[in-house]
């Protein structure tokens, strides 16, 4: 088989998201190309830099303009990745809101605690054990003050929450989905609180947790900060700024429920939805992160402030996924590659593309590192640094990535993805050839499919096993 390089990869995948990255959807713009991924070495005044970290909910690879979608368009995380790095091969932690935010969080694998079995979260008895560190304690220990704005997903009050596990502040929903307006939430009751008590807005959520974020970022600080800011769009119930109407319907609906099977049956919105209902709540989360990159920018803090984009996991029915294959749930590509761009221009030039894979647990390490913090020894970190490879231009340590999933199970090393689906089949892919995991090449690599399926389960021995 003749060898495809991530640039070529890049070449081949992201073309159509390379020029959108290149200039405007109308070409009236001419702006410089994207050109691979070069570390600016010496850069910066060694201040610790404030983190921003942006989480959209169940946003696909491909739905950000930047990333090739030809319907959606996505100015403000565009210009984001204009200034910055756009990764190609980014992956969440899991295929579900929780596990990877568990990945997020703790920078391990969600199979490391017990509330990281759960795929996702879905009642009270579940969660993020607080004595357990997490990049908010640390940075908290070395100095940040810590904020989350959004969803948590990692446990309900009493025993689970925000400020529990190192954020100061919190203000948002702590299950996986709620109705716009209402703020109804999956267990059937509001779900919104600032900090431990319940608070009434009814207004559409995303334009509140921005202008909460918005607020944050414009205080004056006195000590640098990590802001983990987690919207809920474009996750279902299919809801945008003006369908108050629909809201109430859904929300009726759930005051009706006499069972939690009728409360998520309402939430899940199977009967509405559309491409164009979809297009129009990508494009006001790109909205709203151009307000708070717009807050960040007055406030004078824009070049000391390393921000994150991401999505928790692949995206669903009305994503744009093309041409991974699978979607949430899965760990498929489509289920488990998200966009990814990071942003500091104090040490990192902007109009930059990479191709190297990384995971949620990367960016634990990664922003531990940047922020001159250290991980619990007794909590060994599952995700690499990419500090070095960032700011030095140091080579990325061959590794793999791992997944497990009680139906799939999957590792990525190299070009190579080896992926057992959920009939337990065996699969072998060179996604530098094969994105779209079509070729199956385990009869052709009998070898290297069993080295890698057996790195896989070396792995998993030293996970907790899934209850029952």
């Amino acid at each position: 088989m003749p060898e495809i390089s991530r640039r070529a990869l890049g070449a081949l995948v992201g073309g159509g998201a390379v020029g959108a990255v290149a200039g405007t959807a109308t070409g009236a713009e001419a702006l410089p190309a994207e050109r691979p991924f070069r570390a600016r070495p010496g850069a910066g005044s060694g201040r610790r830099p404030n983190v921003l970290v942006i989480l959209g909910d169940d946003l696909g690879w491909a739905d950000l303009s930047s990333y090739g979608a030809p319907h959606i368009r996505t100015p403000h995380l565009d210009r984001l990745a204009r200034q910055g790095v756009r990764f190609t091969d980014a992956y969440s932690g899991s295929s579900t809101c929780s596990p990877t935010r568990f990945s997020l969080y703790t920078g391990r694998y969600p199979g490391r605690t017990k509330g990281g079995l759960a795929e996702p979260i879905a009642d009270r008895s579940q969660g993020l054990d607080p004595h357990h560190p997490t990049l908010a304690s640390l940075l908290k220990k070395a100095g940040y003050a810590t904020a989350l704005i959004g969803k948590w997903h990692c446990g309900w009050l009493p025993d689970y929450s925000p400020t529990k596990s190192g954020w100061d502040e919190f203000f948002g929903n702590h299950g996986g989905v709620l109705e716009y307006f209402s703020k109804l939430g999956q267990l059937g009751d509001h779900d919104l609180y600032e900090g431990d008590a319940e608070y009434k807005d009814l207004r559409y959520y995303t334009t509140v947790l921005t202008e909460r974020a918005v607020e944050y970022v414009g205080r004056d600080h006195d000590r640098p900060w990590l802001l983990n800011l987690n919207f809920t769009t474009p996750h279902w119930p299919w809801l945008a700024e003006g369908d108050e109407e629909t809201g109430a319907e859904i929300a009726a609906k759930i005051r009706a429920a006499t069972s939690q099977a009728e409360v998520s049956k309402a939430l899940n919105h199977y009967d509405g939805g559309s491409v164009a209902k979809y297009t129009q709540m990508v494009e006001s989360l790109d909205a709203a992160v151009g307000e708070v990159l717009a807050a960040l920018r007055r406030s004078g803090q824009e070049e000391n402030t390393v921000v994150l984009f991401a999505s928790d996991n692949g995206g669903e029915r009305w994503s744009y996924l093309w041409p991974l294959s699978g979607q949430k749930f899965s760990l498929q590509e489509g289920g488990i590659r998200v966009p990814a761009i990071l942003r500091w221009p104090a040490r990192i030039d902007g109009h930059q593309v990479s191709h190297e894979p990384n995971f949620s647990p990367d960016w634990t390490a990664t922003l531990l590192e940047l922020a001159g913090a250290r991980p619990d020894p007794a909590y060994p970190l599952d995700g690499t640094s990419l500090a070095g490879y960032l700011l030095r231009g140091e080579r990325l340590p061959e590794r793999d990535l791992f997944w497990r999933v009680r139906g799939n199970r999957a590792l990525r090393r190299g070009d190579w993805k080896y992926y057992r689906d959920d009939k337990g089949t065996d699969h072998l892919y060179n996604l530098a050839a094969d994105s779209r995991e079509q070729a199956d090449l385990a009869p052709d690599e009998p070898e290297l499919l069993n080295g890698l399926r057996t790195s896989w389960e070396k792995t998993a021995a030293g996970l907790l096993p899934y209850p029952g």
